[in-house]
């Protein structure tokens, strides 16, 4: 859903600045947190409450958070600046990624989250699909050996979609679940804000993790 603009967007922008990478590119992104350690990206953060609690966690690891609605990336902004002393382990982007060597280097990255992405339900959109193959084999590209994609939604078709184009590339699952609040998975207890609703009303959450 297009989000209404924001009123002053560009003034409340500049003011969340110091977690913005202003023109992101592999340099930047490998350059734009002072401490050393594993780095792990969100992509399709929506208002960021995943990646902030991801941050606070784990202070010895680096997180990207990737949004593409300047609207929706500012209502995490605004929510990583009321946090006391800061997340300095946090970047955002405001972008959308079509190519990962746009802005990471191969074998970069520790770790990749798509939490609750747009089903792009019309079968002719399926190459939109964040877990189309051809996007599974370029995130495989910027992961090291060892690295991880984790995948969580609502949507049962596309849990489906996203299991077959896993079995296409050739990627090997580690843990999957239809029902993710009723597993013993860790990554059931760091949530989305889409998590929380869906949970509250009965749905399931599905949920694959595999390592490259």
């Amino acid at each position: 859903m297009r989000q209404r603009k924001a009123k002053n967007l560009k003034e409340k922008l500049e003011r969340c600045s110091e977690y913005i990478i202003e023109a992101p590119c592999p340099e930047a992104c490998r350059t734009c947190f002072d401490g050393e350690g594993p780095l792990f990206l969100e992509i399709g953060c929506g208002k960021g409450s995943f990646i902030i609690k991801k941050a606070l966690e784990n202070p010895d690891r680096n997180y990207i958070a990737v949004e593409g609605q300047e609207t929706v990336l500012l209502r995490a902004l605004e929510k990583a600046m009321e946090v006391p002393g800061g997340i300095p382990n946090l970047k955002f982007m405001m972008t959308f990624i079509h190519s990962m060597d746009e802005f990471f280097e191969e074998g970069q990255l520790d770790g990749i989250y798509l939490n609750f992405s747009d089903p792009w339900p019309k079968a002719r959109h399926a190459k939109r699909r964040l877990t189309w193959r051809g996007r599974l084999m370029d995130y495989k590209w910027a992961l090291k050996p060892g690295g991880f994609i984790e995948f969580k939604s609502d949507n049962d078709q596309l849990y489906e979609f996203t299991m077959d184009e896993i079995e296409a590339a050739g990627l090997d699952v580690a843990e999957k679940t239809t029902d993710l609040h009723s597993s013993s998975y860790e990554s059931r207890l760091t949530t989305t804000e889409y998590e929380e609703k869906f949970r509250s009303r009965g749905k399931n959450i599905n949920y694959v993790k595999v390592v490259v």
